[in-house]
């Protein structure tokens, strides 16, 4: 039997609007399997033309997500592009599932139409006329069976990027209509997500648009098997009914996903209201029902809840016009802050305004307990974050830099602590006289932007004696990162004398990955993305102690006296 046949596969669509949590709700529907014992695995299509997400701005289309994996793929013999840069909600999976994603998961249509038109021309198609239907859709099935033998899941969720109606989606959906007829019966559901908006007029949850979606849906030969609606409260039953009339579903089936303030609390949402139970069934999987991995889970989303106090981290950066800009690093935050037992209040700072207005740095950075410098690319807002990591380091403010904010703080200790008035990274100032950010070795020469970067997990080997060592407990660990420029480490071995200490090297010794400030406050900066490696259940190392110094912090500022309470 082929291992596919074995798979279950769920299809998770999207109806009347973008953004409204899919991919939330995707991860909780796979949380549900994994509750009752059933190995999962997920996969995200993604419309747009691009192969990867890897060179899209952050805010347009929220943050670049970075695997653990380098994958190589190969659209045709002699062509092939690493890909490690994913759609951002592979970093929902991850947290979620607490499992590492692979790349080959992402199916973008530039990857499927790449490949079938450079298989045409070496001749692979022996002169067929190419069409969407079947050689796209085709390429398409097959990344999904690929994904399917390289896991071999017992159910794997597939979430369809955009929404039903686009253009762009219509092939994928297509090939889904396909896959499922292919598909032995009871190896496949369909989920469709909805908008039910509440009207406050008239004060009721509205269905018309769920019935336009998944008449939309039906036209295009897919009848969804469980109808989700997105709502700000729980769906009432006259709604739920006239879903499941309109909409050709089971009451059971239609479920609701209300507004809530912890997202790790939508599978435990979903278990209440049946729908783990009522997906087992449709797909004819052994009744398991949730045990440990349950318990584990609930767990967990209560220590969300009833913190003892709050942390306050100010985060300034250049990509805060969109709220997932920065998501893997606000939900890191959010799992270290749990797990001491404390909430956090994230407060972005378009860095652009220190730069208008200077004065409002003090006032502005002054009143958080921390201060996190964000990843970026590009020259826009640079001086008002490279002002920030000033502000941290002249008042001894607990600091994290994280990637190009370790690069900025790297900059500013340069200017302000060592005198090298005009130091900058050769990325914002080719010409600099000092260049103390440059470009890594292998990055010299390389005119391409997809797929170029320093990608995926590499060693870190940390200092023993730093604060980095402390946090994780180890000499070697593994994280992921994202980039071409590096703090260049002669400068670093000159900043020694003004109390830096280069606390993590690569393999070789010779490219920094992470600096600190010795007999200050928790003052740190990484090049690498440990957020990326934060889970619900095991927050990152360097997230835990950046806010348990932030905490401590705040306590010597109220006039605590003597240890904190707080332990890692």
């Amino acid at each position: 039997m082929d291992k596919v046949e074995g798979t279950r596969f769920v299809f998770v669509t999207g109806g009347v609007l973008s953004g409204i949590g899919k991919g939330v709700v995707s991860a909780s529907i796979a949380k549900l399997f994994q509750f009752r014992g059933y190995k999962v695995d997920m996969m995200k299509i993604d419309p747009y033309l691009n192969v990867d997400p890897g060179t899209l701005n952050p805010i347009e289309h929220g943050e670049v997500f970075v695997c653990e994996d380098v994958w190589i793929f190969e659209p045709a013999p002699g062509y092939s592009f690493p890909i490690a840069e994913l759609d951002q909600d592979f970093g929902t999976y991850e947290r979620f599932l607490g499992v590492n994603m692979h790349p080959s998961n992402n199916i973008t249509s530039g990857q499927v139409y790449l490949t079938v038109i450079l298989r045409e021309r070496i001749g692979e198609y022996l002169g067929k006329t190419i069409q969407v239907i079947p050689h796209v859709t085709n390429e398409i099935k097959r990344r999904i069976r690929f994904a399917a033998e390289r896991s071999n899941p017992d159910v794997m969720v597939v979430e369809v990027g955009g929404t039903v109606g686009d253009i762009e989606a219509m092939p994928f959906l297509e090939a889904i209509r396909q896959f499922r007829l292919e598909m032995p019966p009871g190896h496949t559901a369909l989920v469709h997500v909805t908008l039910v908006p509440y009207l406050e007029t008239v004060g009721q949850q509205k269905t018309k648009p769920t019935q336009h979606s998944v008449r939309q849906l039906q036209s295009m030969g897919l009848q969804p098997d469980v109808i989700i609606g997105r709502s700000n409260d729980y769906l009432t039953e006259d709604v739920r009914q006239k879903i499941a009339l309109h909409c050709n579903v089971p009451v059971e089936a239609v479920v609701s996903d209300p507004d809530i303030d912890v997202i790790y609390e939508l599978p435990l949402i979903f278990e209440r209201q049946g729908l783990g139970r009522y997906l087992a069934k449709l797909l004819q999987l052994s009744e398991h029902k949730p045990g440990q991995h349950l318990s584990e889970w609930e767990s967990i989303v209560s220590k969300y809840t009833h913190p003892s106090d709050t942390v306050v981290i100010a985060m300034p950066g250049k990509y805060t016009n969109m709220q997932d800009s920065y998501i893997s690093i606000k939900e890191a935050l959010k799992h270290a802050a749990a797990s001491l037992g404390l909430g956090v209040k994230i407060e972005p700072i378009d860095s652009c305004k220190f730069e208008e207005d200077p004065g409002t740095i003090d006032s502005t950075l002054s009143k958080s307990d921390g201060i996190l410098l964000t990843p970026g690319f590009g020259s826009r807002g640079v001086e008002g974050m490279i002002q920030a990591a000033r502000y941290a380091i002249e008042n001894d403010k607990v600091f994290l830099g994280i990637c190009f904010g370790a690069q900025l703080f790297f900059v500013a200790f340069c200017r302000y602590v060592m005198g090298l008035s005009s130091a900058h990274s050769t990325e914002v100032d080719p010409l600099t006289p000092y260049p103390v950010v440059d470009l890594l070795p292998e990055q010299r020469g390389v005119s391409a932007k997809g797929g170029t970067m320093r990608l995926g997990a590499h060693e870190v080997f940390l200092v023993k004696g730093s604060r980095l060592h402390s946090a994780y407990g180890k000499e070697v660990v593994k994280e992921r990162f994202r980039h071409r420029y590096h703090i260049i480490r002669k400068y670093a071995e000159l900043g020694k004398e003004k109390g830096l200490l280069i606390s993590a090297t690569d393999t070789s010794g010779n490219v920094v990955n992470a600096i600190e400030l010795s007999g200050r406050k928790w003052i740190v900066g990484v090049q690498f993305h440990p957020e990326f490696k934060s889970r619900a259940s095991s927050p990152s190392p360097v997230y835990l102690a950046f806010l348990k110094a932030a905490h401590e912090a705040k306590r010597g500022r109220s006039g605590a006296e003597g240890q904190s309470l707080i332990t890692v």
